[in-house]
């Protein structure tokens, strides 16, 4: 009779060291050697005194021999071994045994990660996954964990940003999800916004206590270093809902816009619309510039500015919030936050206008236009005279004596059929709704200040090479300035130099005490006396005389803008936009430039799988510079609207092998909650291979 030939025996001998109690080795009543002993049902296991010994198979006592050089590794720490924690360790040493997922992890240098430790609790991976996405958040800026429910993907997240503000990295944390149960309208539920959003947020509530001093929190999200609130309520970055934001056809109210309405950007572009959340009522602050504009936001709006500091060490810009800028806006006697200015002029569209741009701009300046009598006009430079001429067709200028023009309406062959005759100057201005007004009255019309850079720069020419002129300074760049009896019209000349990427300041200079002249005698009305800077390529005049005295001096000097003052201004209902543009840059109230991303914070996005994509894109745009984003989501567990895609879905075809961005995909054996929740997710998802229950974005039909 032939017999089977026995298969080797390997025999393995470990000893535990005297310090360390064998309860500690085998757990209180062995309940750690079953668990090993299961795993390896052909291996004999005895233990006798401080002894170990297994025999059987040369693989399997070889893993049981390492798996026990890996329990004593963790148990040195001073940290006890679970059952859970031995099965885990099997598990990975099982896997690299068979050469799946090859790595140079232990069990022991997994289970041994802290990354947090309160009132006697630490907080560490547990599995090998994990260690790799807590490795991964160490060394990328964008992070996406993607798994199953239970693998531990925000706890561990909300450990590492709670690690991370303990040590300084960031300022802030911000745990936002989205609340798609209520379709993110929240309106219709009772009580206010935070009892309403609780039962979203609860989960992630719950996990701050377990990580930081329950008393501390309220103090920390009073302060705003912890954010706490559903995606379209994250708290900050808001303006009053009336606050006015610059448009391709003007100004509107930030409340009024939509998603998909245009504003204008940094660079004088339109940019789109891409996001608008309402905040509720918000503390204000009237933010105010050196050179007199002023906004309004609320305490944690961004704003991007540099110090001098930051200037002279090529520093890049910086995003702080208003609150942070409080009783810190001088350096020594200066102003220490530069604001940035338009790169570029606003690029309104072009518009068709009843009278040539510069004409008027002369015309608005030295012109008279009372209607009741030939619009005339007064220079001591014949230069203009014929520019004027020429400019309005159908008009001849004609000397009156000294400096003074009438405008005559030229003569034409049709005069001698009679009938009723128009001056060509007179119905232009009639049009504008100029004809009639003083030189107290007058105003740049809309049609002018909301048009093409060149419409713009005409009028401002016009208006400069009558009543401005260049200011030189020694040792200094020359500047311009302008004069006018107008309050409108020193308004406009303002939002005209703003809107060209230049700065202007004014001053009143009071009529009472000034002499016009020994023929004049006194002024009559205060004059409104502009200070204007330009930017370098932005040409103030045409007039011969004053651009060579301009050049002459060196021209203008590069404009700037610093916060001068912040101070409260009430309450108010405030909305936030967000807007396609790279920088996230908007043009707000007096051509101020303002910004909607997220600085110095560690920023988890929950639940992520149910964003849609244009959330997905707005939030991810929203990181700002030193912060750190963080996105958990289960793309098996979608409950978005029927036919709306994840956002969560897509980003990985979009971003996947992105520099700087991670993606660390967990699965089953990941599951730290209950065995069995394990093992209902392979349950799940053998069904679903077997009966492609799967619709195109995730949810079960």
């Amino acid at each position: 009779m032939t017999q089977t030939p026995t298969r080797p025996q390997a025999h393995a001998q470990f000893t535990v060291p005297a310090k360390h109690p064998m309860v500690t080795v085998l757990g209180s009543g062995d309940a750690l050697l079953r668990v090993i002993e299961n795993a390896f049902p052909a291996t004999d296991i005895h233990v006798r005194g401080n002894e170990i010994r297994a025999t059987g198979d040369p693989a399997e006592v070889a893993l049981i021999q390492r798996l026990f050089d890996e329990m004593m590794l963790v148990l040195r720490t001073g940290q006890p071994m679970t059952e859970d924690a031995v099965e885990r360790s099997i598990a990975m040493l099982r896997s690299a045994a068979d050469g799946e997922g090859a790595t140079s992890e232990t069990p022991a240098e997994v289970l041994t990660q802290n990354i947090l430790s309160n009132r006697g609790r630490t907080i560490r991976p547990k599995t090998l996954n994990q260690k790799r996405y807590v490795d991964a958040i160490d060394h990328h800026t964008v992070v996406f964990g993607i798994g199953p429910a239970g693998t531990g993907k925000t706890y561990l997240a909300m450990a590492k940003a709670v690690q991370a503000l303990q040590s300084k990295q960031v300022n802030r944390i911000i745990l936002t999800r989205p609340a798609v149960e209520a379709g993110e309208r929240l309106g219709f539920l009772p009580g206010t916004l935070y009892e309403k959003i609780d039962p979203y947020l609860r989960p992630l509530y719950d996990a701050l206590h377990d990580m930081l001093d329950p008393d501390s929190i309220p103090r920390l999200m009073a302060a705003g270093t912890i954010e706490v609130a559903p995606l379209a309520y994250m708290r900050g970055r808001s303006q009053p809902t009336f606050t006015n934001v610059l448009t391709p056809d003007g100004w509107r109210p930030i409340g009024d816009l939509h998603v998909g309405d245009l504003v204008i950007g940094s660079n004088g572009e339109p940019t789109p619309v891409i996001g608008v959340y309402p905040q509720g009522e918000r503390d204000i602050y009237r933010v105010t510039a050196q050179d007199g504009s002023w906004t309004l936001c609320c305490g944690e709006h961004l704003w991007t500015v540099r110090t001098a500091s930051d200037k002279r060490r090529d520093k890049p810009w910086r995003v702080l919030e208003t609150k942070e800028m409080i009783g810190n806006l001088r350096a020594a006697q200066a102003r220490r936050y530069e604001l940035p200015l338009l790169t570029a002029p606003v690029c309104f569209p072009e518009r068709d206008v009843p009278l040539d741009p510069y004409a008027l701009g002369l015309l608005l300046g030295d012109g008279c236009m009372s209607g009741t009598r030939t619009p005339s006009f007064t220079t001591a430079d014949p230069e203009l005279v014929a520019v004027l001429e020429a400019a309005v067709p159908g008009t001849k200028v004609r000397a009156r004596g000294g400096y003074d023009y009438l405008i005559n309406r030229a003569p034409t062959p049709k005069d001698a059929e009679g009938g009723i005759l128009t001056h060509p100057l007179k119905q232009a201005l009639r049009s504008l709704d100029l004809l009639g007004s003083k030189s107290y009255s007058k105003f740049v019309p809309d049609a002018y200040l909301y048009n093409s850079a060149d419409v713009r720069l005409a009028v401002l020419q016009g208006l400069l090479d009558t009543d401005g002129g260049p200011v030189t300074q020694s040792d200094r760049t020359c500047r311009v300035q302008y004069s006018t009896a107008s309050i409108l019209l020193r308004d406009d000349v303002i939002a005209l130099v703003q809107s060209l990427g230049g700065v202007a300041y004014s001053r009143r200079r009071a009529a009472e005490g000034r002499k016009q002249g020994t023929a004049l005698g006194a002024y009559r009305r205060d004059a409104h006396v502009v200070d204007i800077r330009l930017p370098e390529g932005i040409e103030p005049f045409r007039l011969a005389r004053k651009a060579e005295k301009y050049h002459a001096a060196g021209g203008g000097g590069r404009p700037m803008r610093f916060i001068d003052s912040i101070e409260p201004a009430g309450r108010e209902e405030a909305v936030c936009i967000q807007v396609a543009a790279e920088d996230s840059l908007y043009v707000t109230q007096d051509y101020l430039l303002t910004h909607n991303t997220l600085n110095d914070a560690f920023i988890i996005l929950d639940e992520a799988q149910n964003t849609s994509p244009e959330q997905m894109k707005m939030f991810l745009t929203r990181l700002g510079f030193d912060s750190k984003i963080v996105i958990t989501g289960d793309v098996t567990q979608i409950d978005l609207p029927g036919g709306t895609k994840s956002g969560l879905r897509q980003v990985q075809e979009i971003l996947e092998g992105l520099d700087d961005v991670h993606f660390s995909r967990l699965s089953s054996q990941d599951v730290v909650r209950h065995k069995l929740v394990g093992r209902i997710v392979d349950a799940y998802e053998k069904y679903d291979s077997q009966h492609g229950q799967h619709s195109h974005n995730g949810r079960r039909t």
